[in-house]
């Protein structure tokens, strides 16, 4: 009877399981990395990351013939498309896809929980003011509830509640759920929209792979409710779940639409952003989107 393995086995155990964490937290934006460099201190570590980030780029492909669907739009941009079921993500211009730049209006998915989760909203019924002044949009000069202010993509209001939740719990939380570059500064109604918050699209992509099976450290009541509010189609066998966002405060613009499909057992996430020179520019990020969506088998062929 053997009553245990040798040790030069059970560091070998140990540094496998090591990495194969690592290699999942880099996938799926998870956060169990930390503090995974097991006994071997940070050669362990090292060979970790590098183990991961091998495993990432081999489920990577890159699709730079779709560029031709940005061309043909007008537009300079790029797409992420994870496929949760599998962890192939596929990439339209690789570089700027794992570029972070503000988030804009996609942050209201995260925001929406922080502020359920923070008891800034009391639910998704509460309506919440705008302040009153003139807005760019005639549509954001309304108080609304947490659900319409997300589907109006109104600014003013999600100011209100970024100003009730404060610096202090914005900040833990953007770091608890891992979102971006984690940095938010000193303006709390301001990080989203003109920085220093920013995010890729592949990062995009593994957060909202996490929001769409409910993977947040968060209640699964909230997590539930804001998937709700993010649906905005359910048809042919198919639900697309999705948000815009349009950053302002650079040059050129950029021009958000990040959200998932789901379609039989299978989970797709997504990310498109594109340079954003005029305003009819932002008219062009769904269908470009969605063409996209469909060419690489997201969406039923349209």
């Amino acid at each position: 009877m053997q009553h245990s393995s040798d040790p030069a086995r059970r560091r070998r155990v140990r540094t496998t399981l090591g990495v194969a964490v690592l290699t999942a937290s880099a996938l799926f934006g998870g956060t169990a990395a930390h503090g995974a460099a097991g006994p071997s201190g940070g050669e362990t570590a090292a060979a970790g990351t590098a183990a991961a980030q091998s495993a990432l780029q081999q489920r990577t492909i890159v699709r730079d013939d779709l560029q031709a669907l940005f061309r043909q739009a007008g537009v300079r941009g790029t797409f992420a498309l994870l496929d949760v079921k599998t962890g192939q993500t596929t990439v339209v211009d690789r570089r700027r896809a794992e570029q972070r730049l503000i988030p804009a209006s996609t942050f209201k998915i995260p925001h929406a929980l922080i502020a359920l989760e923070t008891g800034a909203v009391k639910d998704e019924k509460e309506v919440i003011p705008y302040g009153g002044k003139p807005q760019p949009f005639p549509e954001w000069e309304h108080d609304m509830n947490l659900g319409d202010a997300i589907r109006a993509s109104n600014v003013p209001v999600f100011q209100t509640i970024a100003r009730r939740i404060g610096v202090k719990r914005e900040k833990q939380w953007v770091n608890r759920l891992g979102y971006g570059n984690r940095q938010i500064g000193t303006v709390v109604d301001q990080f989203w929209l003109e920085g220093p918050l920013e995010i890729s699209a592949t990062e995009q992509t593994r957060f909202l792979s996490r929001v769409a099976r409910g993977q947040l450290p968060a209640s699964q009541h909230n997590q539930r409710m804001v998937r709700e509010m993010l649906k905005i189609e359910e048809k042919n066998g198919y639900s697309l779940y999705a948000k815009t966002g349009w950053g302002m405060s650079t040059k050129p613009g950029i021009g958000w639409w990040v959200g998932w499909v789901e379609r039989g057992d299978r989970l797709y996430t997504f990310a498109l952003n594109i340079d954003v020179n005029a305003d009819e520019d932002t008219k062009k990020r769904i269908p470009l989107a969605r063409e996209l969506l469909s060419r690489l088998g997201a969406l039923p062929a349209a």
